[in-house]
């Protein structure tokens, strides 16, 4: 894994800073319901007020994250018309709130000071850097965000 004080990568989360993926085992809790992964909370979110959001229970009910994401992928569910204008807004919430609830993981990105913070998949390019690493790396951004407004509240 290519670590350097100025940028960290990610990506699985079997591996270094692999709680920083939102497959990592870590429930956030919004609006009164637990979500077993920011995964899941997010795929879900893709339906609600949809002719799809009967899928909201059933993805919040996979028992894995990769089920979440099978089932929130799955071209023939029509996700709702707005999804790609608040997918961003939403997903900084649910990371919000998994690193502000979690202690210990708040703390290991808050150890990561003002490093570069990278998701380093091969195959995303708007979430991650790409195989290239030319992508847009959005969740890197949100992590970084998250960790400026964590900063800015524990001050």
């Amino acid at each position: 894994m290519n670590q350097n004080p100025s940028k960290i990568y990610f990506y699985k989360v079997t591996a270094p800073y692999g709680c920083f993926s939102n497959f990592s085992p870590h429930s956030i809790e919004l609006a009164g319901v637990r979500w077993a992964t920011v995964e899941h909370y997010y795929q879900a979110h893709k339906f609600q007020d949809t002719k799809f959001e009967h899928l909201m229970a059933q993805i919040h009910q996979a028992t894995t994250p990769e089920l979440a994401t099978k089932i929130g992928r799955n071209p023939e569910h029509q996700k709702h018309p707005n999804w790609d204008a608040c997918k961003c807004e939403l997903m900084y919430r649910a990371v919000w709130h998994k690193f502000s609830s979690h202690a210990d993981l708040r703390q290991i990105l808050l150890d990561t000071a003002d490093a570069e913070i990278i998701e380093d998949s091969p195959v995303d390019y708007f979430w991650g850097c790409g195989v290239d690493r030319t992508g847009a790396n959005q969740l890197g951004r949100i992590l970084m965000r998250v960790r400026a407004d964590l900063q800015m509240v524990l001050v």
